[in-house]
């Protein structure tokens, strides 16, 4: 018995080791040959982890911070997704990080200042091609290179929730690259690429100086000087849209008033349910300037505000559907970004997340809320607009309470919170009349024609009192509160 024991025991080898039957062994994860040879120590795996959660991090601000002035309307929603898989994935490897050692985990403190130099690089792109080729064709490339230099490298048994962080991260980071890939080829001409090939050099000189972005490799030892960012970042708060977005002050026609009026049929109030999801354009560039001014959070705070911010870019494209499936072209509809536009030149971060607070809790009571657009919704007997407002109404329930979190402490009870916001919002809304004045719209009203559109595709004749329809927001709010006139 004993030398028959032996005998099997001598016969073990690493090379072909299976488990009972001829199962896998080690969970299917790696072979046993793997195990025994692959992996990388706990510190060296921390490191890596660091480098890749510094990256991320700075690869989110890059991306919240151009919402604004990006004037491609495809590119701010892609850009607000973007950065919101960032700030996800910095919470998973910063909560590894926090397994695996002791504090001090620095993960507030650059891994490596080359690091940073090539950020504040991608950053300072003084272009939209700039831009894109320094996001998709250098930072986010290096970031999937560093994932899959760490999942080959390291033991996925023995550093398993590592792997698995890595994995579910790199997935969505190449969904982010291969749209990143198709921006560039729509929109960089090889003249870009040639202009702008000597800073591109210096990218990756600066990656080679840090030993890649994963420091996995020798470094270069080369002092890189600045390119771009010899002169500071400076964020644009100023929102811009593309040609595409007409007369962008016109505040003519108010579409809360309409949507509420309960004399009002619900079909044609589809029109201003997708007017108002579309409008949302002005969310993520007001919610990118609270977030890149609001300096020294915790990290939950960024990550709860960018969930929110990717919502709001969430319920742009719904209402974009929605006159997709309506058959109106949508470039024929003033889109205003008077709200985002004096949100971020007049009031402070605080007194902007105050009119945000204001709005959002204002949207949970039923009257004029949420629930009644879904409502108005379902009686439209039309599944895409019921399913548009289903999960309007669903992400804003959360917003309320990202709310409640993140700002009601900031000022003291929710009472005073709501107070604060609606004073602060009234700030904005005085120059109705001067935009009218200085020439920058006619405050013209859209409606008669886009209801016309809409009828023609329902198969059905336009109300002649719906027609007429021609209530501004001169003195209202989107909330129908009424404020003086400007």
């Amino acid at each position: 018995m004993n030398e028959t024991v032996a005998s099997r025991q001598s016969s073990i080898s690493v090379d072909d080791y299976r488990g009972y039957a001829g199962l896998s062994p080690l969970a299917g994860l790696l072979t046993m040959k793997e195990a025994t040879t692959k992996g990388l120590t706990v510190t060296e795996s921390v490191e890596r982890i660091k480098r890749i959660h510094w990256a991320l991090k700075r690869l989110h601000m890059a991306l919240i911070a151009r919402i604004p002035a990006m004037p491609v309307y495809e590119l701010k929603m892609a850009f607000s997704l973007h950065a919101f898989y960032c700030s996800e994935h910095v919470g998973e490897f910063s909560k590894r990080v926090r397994e695996m050692r002791q504090p001090p985990y620095g993960l507030e403190i650059s891994p490596d200042l080359m690091l940073d130099l090539f950020f504040d690089e991608v950053l300072c792109a003084p272009s939209t091609e700039a831009l894109l080729l320094g996001l998709y064709g250098k930072a986010l490339p290096a970031v999937i290179r560093a994932l899959e230099n760490l999942m080959a490298d390291t033991n996925k048994m023995f550093d398993h929730p590592t792997y698995r962080i890595c994995r579910f991260t790199l997935l969505e980071l190449q969904d982010a690259q291969q749209y990143g890939t198709e921006a560039i080829e729509c929109l960089v001409k090889d003249t870009d690429r040639a202009e702008l090939q000597g800073w591109l050099a210096t990218l990756d000189r600066i990656l080679a100086a840090a030993g890649d972005l994963d420091g996995s490799k020798e470094k270069s030892g080369e002092k890189v000087e600045r390119h771009f960012s010899a002169t500071p970042y400076k964020y644009d708060p100023v929102p811009k849209r593309d040609e595409r977005f007409i007369d962008p002050y016109n505040m003519g026609v108010n579409a809360e008033a309409l949507l509420f009026d309960p004399e009002t049929a619900a079909l044609p109030k589809t029109i201003m349910l997708y007017f108002k999801r579309m409008r949302e354009i002005d969310v993520p560039e007001m919610m990118s300037s609270i977030i890149f001014e609001e300096t020294g959070k915790q990290w939950g705070y960024y990550q709860d505000m960018t969930r929110q911010l990717w919502d709001e870019a969430r319920h742009a494209m719904m209402g974009e559907v929605g006159f997709v499936s309506l058959g109106i072209d949508w470039t024929k509809i003033p889109f205003n970004f008077t709200w985002s536009l004096g949100l971020n030149t007049i009031l402070t971060p605080q007194e902007r997340h105050g009119v945000l607070f204001t709005i959002e809790q204002g949207l949970m009571p039923r009257k004029g809320g949420k629930e009644n657009e879904w409502e108005i919704g379902v009686a439209t007997a039309d599944p895409l607009t019921a399913r548009i407002q289903d999960y309007d109404w669903a992400d804003e329930v959360l917003h309320a309470k990202i709310g409640k979190d993140w700002f009601v402490p900031q000022i003291g009870t929710q009472v005073e919170a709501m107070a604060f916001g609606d004073k602060v919002w009234n700030k904005v809304l005085v120059d109705w009349k001067k935009w009218k004045e200085d020439g920058l719209t006619e405050h013209r009203n859209w409606w008669p024609e886009v209801y016309r559109e809409a009828c023609k595709h329902w198969g059905i004749e336009p109300d002649e009192k719906l027609l007429a329809y021609n209530k501004t927001y001169e003195n209202a709010r989107a909330d129908l509160k009424e404020v003086a006139a400007g």
